[in-house]
């Protein structure tokens, strides 16, 4: 393994990362409650190409990385702040400041109505001490570990409910770039892809605010995208997976077309999720299904909860 992390550190640090991409959903977190910076630690050191950062804001503006703007299947914030739930029984990290959120204790995901950790093989719910961190602080930290290594582990940044922020009376992305561009983040050579669902803000993005680096359009599994609109403004889609290898059974698998329809307008494809512990129905294994993302459909990049998994697979594969 640390002649593969080696090897790694030597690529990245040039900037050429191996094909296809690795991209830590959230961090390793299918080792460690997702989003914390020990997540994002063992992603790097498992080698991963890309960490991911969720971000939302706090009530004071501070970009936070999370998943959700609901932060109640995340953190003890429940127990801490149990007076501070909006009407739909929910809380959100925009109804929270900075030093409120940096008093909760972060624990893997659970069920909001159920309590039961959603993924129960993982780290152990509740357990050691895990804290939101800002974006400031993650982009810190990886630089930090760039530094100390001589890597160049990429990020990987999304905008969360842009649209939703603005009903609220906070314009997200408006906070977010400065403080990408700030730490060097800012062109389509730096080691960054920008993602949002929201194809308004996408489009918003590139032209009234002037973002130059690559950017992504996500996707949800009914959209239709009008792939060579997105083109004119994004480098590339992420799809769900089962927007690429499709079927509810093994024996009803088949690869759409959705891979090569992206390549033939110079789209980027980074699918999401995979996860050794929730693998779609129609396969039987990890490698089978990056057997069919990378070999057959031609996949650009992964977005997994497990990096060494891929890291590993992905090292027995020849580069072309």
């Amino acid at each position: 393994m640390k002649s593969l992390l080696s090897l790694l550190i030597t690529l990245a640090a040039t900037g050429i990362w191996a094909q296809p991409i690795v991209i830590a959903h959230r961090g390793a977190s299918g080792y460690l409650p997702e989003h914390t910076l020990p997540a994002k630690a063992l992603a790097y050191a498992q080698g991963a190409d890309f960490l991911e950062q969720d971000i939302v804001l706090s009530k004071d503006d501070v970009p936070v990385v999370l998943h959700d703007t609901q932060i109640d299947t995340v953190t003890d914030v429940a127990t801490r702040f149990p007076d501070r739930k909006r009407p739909d029984g929910r809380y959100y990290a925009l109804d929270f400041t900075l030093a409120e959120l940096k008093q909760l204790q972060v624990t893997e995901r659970f069920d909001a109505k159920t309590g039961k950790q959603v993924y129960p093989g993982r780290f152990p719910g509740g357990t050691s001490r895990f804290e939101i961190a800002t974006l400031e602080e993650e982009l810190q930290f990886i630089q930090g570990l760039n530094h100390s290594t001589g890597g160049k582990t990429g990020i990987y940044p999304e905008i969360k409910r842009p649209a939703w922020h603005r009903d609220q009376g906070h314009d997200i992305s408006t906070i977010v770039l400065p403080v990408l561009r700030k730490y060097g983040y800012a062109t389509k050579e730096d080691a960054c892809w920008l993602q949002c669902f929201e194809w308004p803000e996408v489009q918003r993005l590139r032209t009234e605010l002037g973002w130059q680096g690559r950017l992504v359009l996500l996707m949800g599994g009914s959209d239709k995208a009008v792939l060579a609109d997105v083109a004119q403004i994004a480098d590339g889609i992420g799809p769900p997976i089962n927007s690429v290898v499709a079927g509810k059974t093994v024996a009803e698998q088949h690869i759409t077309s959705l891979v090569a329809n992206a390549h033939a307008v110079g789209l980027k494809v980074h699918p999401y999720t995979l996860r050794v512990d929730d693998l779609p129905k129609c396969v039987s294994s990890a490698d089978e299904l990056l057997e069919l993302l990378v070999n057959e459909a031609g996949i650009d990049g992964l977005f997994t909860d497990f990096p060494d998994v891929m890291v590993l697979w992905r090292s027995k594969r020849p580069q072309k």
